[in-house]
């Protein structure tokens, strides 16, 4: 896959809001690939997971978040799927996945009906190493502060916010990919 050429390919007609996503998931894959090395025992692909993270928000495009330069007619919490959707047309079944599962820390079947969510019915839960990689480090970084980086605890703070059931997955993945080991 060449992530480069399928975000020229969907962005081209807009390029600030290309630059935006570009840099957003350039410092995700950057951390990504940081945790992979730092935990050999993982057993991370780092290719693939450069490649999901560079991905993984493909789907901003069709959604309504003017605040970051989106003007679709979708919810932004459509993104996830709908940048899947995106992927599997262009033949990448395994990146759809960490797309539909990156957001928050996963979402359950149980937490759409609950919330009243407005996306497809169904477990968007990360279940690869790689899947909550990406999840994980997406966390750190937002779209509309790109010069900021969140802690670990802000990051959880975040999650948390969204209920116990992420915070408890986002925790156990500070545990995993821990960062402040000395090597």
């Amino acid at each position: 896959m060449n992530a480069i050429a399928l975000i020229d390919k969907y962005y081209a007609a807009t390029p600030q809001l290309r630059d935006i996503l570009w840099r957003h998931s350039r410092k995700v894959a950057d951390r990504c690939l940081k945790i992979a090395a730092l935990h050999p025992e993982l057993n991370i692909d780092t290719a693939f997971v450069e490649e999901a993270a560079l991905v993984h928000d493909i789907g901003i495009l069709q959604t309504d978040a003017p605040e970051i330069l989106c003007f679709g007619d979708a919810p932004y919490i459509c993104h996830g799927y709908v940048g899947a959707e995106m992927m599997r047309k262009e033949g990448f079944p395994r990146h759809a996945r960490v797309c539909e599962r990156h957001t928050g820390a996963g979402i359950s079947k149980a937490e759409i009906i609950a919330k009243g969510l407005d996306i497809p019915v169904q477990d968007y839960l990360p279940e690869t190493i790689e899947e909550q990689l990406v999840c994980y480090a997406d966390k750190f970084y937002s779209k509309s502060h790109l010069d900021r980086e969140r802690t670990p605890e802000q990051a959880l703070k975040s999650v948390s916010k969204h209920g116990a059931d992420g915070a408890l997955r986002f925790r156990h993945w500070m545990d995993i990919f821990a960062e402040n080991i000395a090597r």
